[in-house]
């Protein structure tokens, strides 16, 4: 039996997701936001949307909308 671990971005993903779906966040809201409901592991985070070519300005929704999070060797 294989098991799929899910990508770290993927699980940032989702519960960004849950979020907007609480109300907590809006999808216009800066990825910024994030890093209040993170606190001490803000940066890691940061680091990895800043990696995938993410602006902390850039809105929720922008990285709601990513499919796949490959990473290119």
């Amino acid at each position: 039996m294989t098991q799929i671990v899910a990508h770290p971005m993927v699980k940032l993903q989702r519960k960004v997701q849950s979020l907007v779906n609480s109300n907590i966040l809006q999808p216009e809201d800066g990825i910024w936001k994030i890093a209040f409901l993170y606190g001490n592991k803000w940066a890691y985070w940061k680091k990895e949307l800043l990696d995938f070519g993410f602006n902390l300005q850039d809105p929720v929704q922008d990285l709601l909308v990513v499919e796949a999070w490959d990473e290119e060797d």
